[in-house]
């Protein structure tokens, strides 16, 4: 089958002599039911290493990190073809985190993957350190993309998806932007460009969790309803839960037969997810928690 992430083989399983096509099915179940427990195991440590790394003495953006780890556990462990000792190789998948304020999400993905050691965390925001608060292709290894200024990452997405077809390469260029990032008018520009263009090479994931560093998106700016909007833009739309990682692997994988046009994924999420007290809190979108706060963020997470 195909390779995905580094060595887990997923797609066609080759038929044994004397295997039973029952058995068959029962052995490639098995294999996902394997796979979906172990993303969820890496995804609740995806969590971990998010509070650790912004810690109790510097803020950070908790919200809408812990909002997507479920989703990026997917993307580097189950569908993207990539590979950490060769993070160059020309016929990888990417990845590019519009909302460039989750990049603890994707450190703690990237340092997961192995492209640079858990160490490292240590450096998060610090002058001179590895891993600066938004994304840099510069200093960090695996960023295929600076983000940060918002509205900008699908523009970015659209540039390479081009360029792959220009190559006639058939790498995926996977994007995720946050709802209140909808509210920029480049996110809409560059969602025409890309039906305009049939890029079907390019699948956007929406991290619909409502809030945003203000309070709520509804509220600031009203992008419902988000589904008919891309939909009337030309996209092939998916509406699911950001959380549940089966529904996550199979909306990509359905991505996989769309032709002609893009894809997008409305991942309905919750703002904080997997620690109580950051669940639904716009104040926890950039803060700084206590070390009481943080040692019970830490225990809920487990080990």
């Amino acid at each position: 089958g195909t390779l995905c992430h580094i060595c887990f083989p997923v797609g066609k399983i080759d038929t044994p002599i004397g295997f039973s096509c029952f058995g068959r099915v029962e052995d490639e179940l098995l294999q996902r039911t394997r796979k979906i427990d172990q993303v969820i195991q890496i995804s609740r440590r995806i969590r971990r290493d998010i509070v650790e790394m912004i810690g109790y003495k510097k803020p950070g953006h908790f919200g809408g990190s812990l909002s997507i780890a479920d989703i990026l556990a997917v993307l580097y462990f189950y569908k993207m073809r990539h590979h950490p000792t060769r993070p160059t190789w020309e016929d990888r998948d990417r990845f590019v985190l519009s909302k460039g304020h989750g990049a603890p999400a994707l450190y703690a993905a990237l340092a997961e993957a192995g492209y640079f050691p858990r160490e490292e965390f240590t450096t998060f925001k610090e002058q001179g350190g590895s891993l600066e608060g938004h994304p840099n292709m510069k200093r960090t290894v695996g960023i295929e993309a600076n983000t940060g200024s918002l509205g900008q990452g699908l523009a970015v997405a659209n540039g390479i998806a081009l360029g792959g077809k220009l190559l006639k390469k058939d790498f995926k260029i996977y994007v995720l932007v946050g709802d209140g990032e909808t509210n920029e008018g480049e996110i809409w520009e560059a969602a025409m460009l890309s039906a305009h263009y049939k890029l079907d090479n390019v699948v956007c994931l929406v991290d619909l969790n409502g809030l945003q560093a203000m309070g709520p998106t509804r509220e600031i700016m009203n992008t419902a309803p988000m589904e008919a909007k891309w939909s009337a833009f030309g996209w092939d739309v998916q509406v699911i839960n950001g959380h549940i990682v089966e529904e996550i692997m199979k909306a990509l994988d359905r991505a996989d037969s769309i032709k002609g046009k893009p894809c997008v994924i409305i991942c309905k999420t919750v703002k904080g997810k997997g620690i109580s007290f950051l669940e639904g809190k716009p104040e926890y979108h950039h803060s700084l928690i206590t070390k009481a706060q943080y040692e019970q963020a830490v225990s809920e997470l487990g080990e």
